[in-house]
């Protein structure tokens, strides 16, 4: 049923459901206090806040999630049309290396679009988080198995996945700001707090040698689609350097960040900031 759905509404113009998706985000501004306040208190640490900044994220959020069943599911021609690409140069000498590359984007603006423009010059493997309910489960692995774009769980076998992937000098996609499970994460800075953070781009990036980019899919006014832009990061892939690039991408259009997931939370056997816990098997970092 939710698959149809997402069907139907993938037919709409971009414009309509990202509209439509402006429309709940508004409306779950007004009426979830706890969306309302981790928003707030997020966009307050960052220094960022505003009634219109909080507004205009809540629209935002609503377009990202109005946006997903055109990208899922809607033409494939119609889809490819809409994504610029800026920085295509980097993503083609990480992958003339050989090594494989790692992608990482935070939830911001469209990473579905990112990963759409990843695969147009050769596959990708995403990282993602299953959905509790199956008909969700259903609806999100249908959806994200795309052109050239292969998802796999986040567990063991799922950074298998990834490792494997990157032996065959093929890209993976990672969500840098998810907050990993419990004990495969160390505490570092994001935007001047202790946050949870993942070492999976790190190890893998040690144990293969990949390249590491940035990408973000900046979500374009209008309906006009998304510009992805892909870039190195700048030293290491150590938590704390990836902290800070996701900080710099997130100023640059800090409306689409999604400022009301609970980034700071703390996973059962995560300890306090002040530990950095040894990583486990590294399954953090899922969309």
């Amino acid at each position: 049923m939710l698959v149809w759905l997402a069907r139907l509404v993938a037919r709409l113009p971009l414009r309509w459901s990202q509209a439509m998706g402006a429309a709940f985000g508004r409306l779950a501004l007004a009426l979830s206090s706890g969306f309302r306040r981790k928003s707030a208190d997020n966009l307050a640490l960052a220094g960022l806040l505003d009634a219109q900044r909080l507004r205009r994220s809540a629209e935002e959020a609503g377009r990202a999630a109005g946006e997903t069943p055109f990208v899922w599911f809607g033409d494939d021609a119609r889809v490819e049309a809409l994504i610029r690409v800026e920085g295509q140069e980097a993503l083609d000498r990480a992958r003339a290396a050989g090594r494989g590359v790692i992608l990482l984007t935070p939830h911001l603006g469209c990473f579905e679009a990112a990963a759409r423009a990843v695969a147009r010059s050769g596959p990708i493997t995403v990282l993602y988080k299953p959905p509790r309910l199956p008909a969700v489960r259903r609806l999100v692995e249908t959806g994200r198995e795309s052109p050239g774009v292969r998802p796999v769980p986040a567990s063991a076998s799922g950074v298998r996945g990834l490792l494997r992937a990157l032996k065959r000098a093929e890209a993976i996609g990672v969500l840098p700001d998810q907050v990993p499970s419990d004990g495969d994460g160390v505490w570092a800075p994001f935007f001047g707090r202790p946050a949870y953070t993942m070492t999976l781009p790190q190890r893998l990036a040690r144990a293969t040698g990949a390249s590491v980019l940035l990408a973000c899919g900046e979500r374009l006014p209008d309906g006009a689609g998304w510009r992805v832009r892909f870039e190195p990061l700048e030293g290491d892939a150590s938590p704390e350097a990836v902290n800070r690039a996701m900080e710099t991408m997130i100023r640059r259009i800090p409306d689409q960040y999604f400022w009301g997931y609970n980034r700071y939370k703390t996973p059962p056997r995560a300890g306090g900031p002040a530990r950095s816990p040894a990583a486990g098997d590294g399954s953090g970092g899922a969309a």
